[in-house]
């Protein structure tokens, strides 16, 4: 059933008016697309009752849509749900879809703790604790706390406070208090734990009075040292103060949103103004929609704004929102607090919105060349190692144990010449228990190209091993058994031996004696070397960590007394194995059930051998 078709008109003609919501579907049942609609029947003809639409490629998706079914709801603010719901549940290839906000980094603060220190995590919970973020990237949120840990005096210290016998070299550089060792009071601490909070609040202007009023106050009462110091933070805070650039009048908070569209990508851009201040800046990419732009922004702000807690008092947006008033009584809801969204007219508020237009049009921009960019590369590799097809999809695989244990292997995927991390696997080798490379290459070739149910993944344009020609050759041998030789081409990249005089990696092809020659297109084998690459670094990493977890496991499981429910509990309570090692005998005691005596067995287990060097670590050698 094509959207043209008498049975897909006709359908649409017998479809209810009343507010639900709508998924469209491909030939095979995958859902390709969910909206929502204050009139199903109406929103549905715009898509398959015209005779063209403006934009080629919604023609073009649309053309993929085989059927679709609608779901009724009793009002819109219902179908609002239940389409955020179902694009969660189902992740449709043309809808706006966002991961979870948890794998963004934030700060975590327990202002409930006599002495708080600041963490970075990436998963909110409610604990209690006060929460500051989310940063665009890690770097941008360990630079913020760079910034926090030179100005104030936290404790820089992870996990439990653990009493100490002298302080660290961060109290010897006057940036710490040292509760550890010091009798510092939990008041005096917390008005550092409240500075700390006005300054990632945005609130620099509040922040530097108070400053400025201790200062003065110190000065009167003759505590020059105690002045000074305080003026040296005033001026670091006003330094940093000069560098944000104001944008408001008021203390409210706002999320500024724009959008730019190209035929081939979207870019949503978020500016984050908090007290007057822009403090941040967030992009969001979209491949593919047959959503307009108001229905995409829409979807994008309830999305958005369901998995994150940081909800503004305002959002301003580039045009009115068809379903505006549902998406801020949602929010207002969600938030417990009223939140507005404007579309603003004219005065300041017009230039915030065409900031952050323009910030999505340089966006766009500047990934449209790199798109443009990684296109050309990718047709020169095609041309150079004379591939059938443009290597879109490139599939790289390596191998990693330690002595033959916990034999493992990753596989890394770039698509249009960047990695697609969300594709990325991992292999627990289950028939290979010893070291044998080409015995290990078999088996995860072959699941990953036998899988019970036949191939999950879309076929490469190119398969990477990381390895010579014998890594090659077993692959060729799993291709041609499986029956898709002919289909995946492969190559094979082994990295130089300058014993033998070789000046670069070696990249072997089926069918050819020797290496490929690259010539002054060195670029091309740089590419080819970053995915090897990638590819080494997650195959170790995946094995580093299944195998300090099964260190840990059993240390654990070798301590009398320690059963799944009290390891669970440790690990839960200290946040982890770091958190536990950091933690002293009076603390683990503390714990509900855990006698002392037990729990003097857990801290030496957990640190025997610490005086002859630790766990080994510097020693380990990983093959892969």
């Amino acid at each position: 059933m094509s959207p043209s078709s008498g049975a897909m008109r006709q359908k649409v003609a017998h479809t209810t008016t009343s507010p639900g919501v709508y998924l469209m579907k491909d030939d095979g049942g995958n859902i390709l697309y969910v909206g929502k609609a204050r009139n199903l029947k109406k929103r549905l003809a715009t898509y398959f009752l015209k005779s063209g639409h403006t934009d080629p490629k919604t023609n073009v998706l649309l053309r993929r849509v085989a059927d679709f079914d609608t779901i009724v709801t009793a009002t819109e603010h219902e179908a609002l749900i239940l389409e955020s719901t179902l694009i969660k549940r189902h992740r449709p290839r043309y809808n706006v879809v966002l991961k979870d906000d948890k794998r963004y980094p934030v700060l975590r603060l327990d202002t409930t703790a006599a002495y708080p220190h600041l963490s970075v995590v990436r998963n909110i919970t409610k604990d209690g604790a006060v929460y500051f973020g989310p940063f665009s990237s890690a770097s941008a949120v360990h630079r913020t706390l760079n910034v926090i840990n030179k100005t104030f005096k936290l404790r820089k210290c992870k996990g439990v406070l653990k009493p100490r016998s002298r302080p660290c070299l961060h109290y010897q550089m006057n940036r710490c208090l040292a509760p550890c060792c010091r009798d510092v009071s939990p008041d005096a601490y917390q008005d550092t734990v409240r500075e700390v909070v006005l300054f990632l609040s945005g609130k620099m202007p509040v922040l530097i009075e108070k400053i400025r009023g201790q200062m003065q106050a110190a000065v009167q009462v003759q505590e020059f040292e105690s002045a000074a110091m305080l003026r040296d933070k005033m001026f670091a805070l006003e330094k940093i103060l000069e560098k944000q650039v104001v944008v408001g009048t008021d203390a409210l908070d706002r999320d500024v949103v724009g959008i730019a569209r190209s035929a081939h990508l979207i870019v949503i851009t978020q500016l984050y103004v908090r007290g007057g201040y822009l403090v941040g800046t967030r992009h969001h990419e979209v491949a593919e929609t047959i959503a307009t732009d108001r229905e995409l922004l829409s979807s994008f702000i309830e999305q958005y704004y369901d998995i994150t807690p940081f909800l503004p008092d305002e959002l301003l947006v580039p045009f009115r929102l068809d379903d505006a008033a549902l998406v801020e009584a949602r929010l207002t809801e969600r938030r417990g607090r009223k939140v507005h969204i404007h579309c603003p007219q004219r005065g300041n508020k017009t230039a915030l919105t065409a900031m952050a237009e323009e910030n999505a049009r340089n966006r766009l921009d500047a990934r449209l060349k790199e798109l443009l960019s990684n296109e050309r590369l990718l047709v020169r590799l095609q041309k150079h190692l004379r591939l059938a097809a443009l290597p879109e999809r490139i599939e790289c695989f390596d191998n990693s144990n330690l002595q033959g244990s916990q034999m493992v292997a990753g596989m890394v995927v770039f698509e249009k010449g960047r990695p697609r991390k969300a594709a990325y696997r991992t292999f627990v080798l289950r028939q290979v228990t010893k070291p044998d490379d080409y015995a290990a290459m078999n088996e995860v070739l072959t699941r990953r190209f036998r899988p019970p149910q036949g191939p999950i993944d879309p076929m490469p344009q190119l398969l990477m091993l990381d390895g010579g020609r014998g890594q090659l050759n077993i692959a060729l041998s799993v291709l041609e058994n499986l029956g898709f030789a002919a289909q995946v081409p492969v190559l094979a990249i082994a990295k130089k031996n300058p014993g033998k005089g070789e000046q670069q990696d070696k990249v072997f092809l089926p069918g050819r004696a020797n290496p490929v020659v690259f010539g002054k297109e060195t670029d091309l084998l740089l590419f080819l070397q970053s995915i090897r690459d990638e590819a080494h670094r997650f195959a170790v990493g995946f094995h580093r960590n299944r195998r300090q977890k099964e260190t840990v496991r059993s240390v654990l499981d070798d301590i009398p007394g320690v059963g799944k429910q009290r390891r669970r509990e440790m690990l839960r309570h200290f946040g982890g194995i770091d958190g536990l090692r950091a933690a002293s005998v009076q603390d683990i005691a503390a714990l509900p059930g855990f006698p002392r005596k037990l729990a003097q067995h857990v801290v030496a287990a957990l640190h025997e051998g610490d005086e002859g060097g630790g766990q080994g670590a510097s020693s380990e050698k990983f093959t892969s």
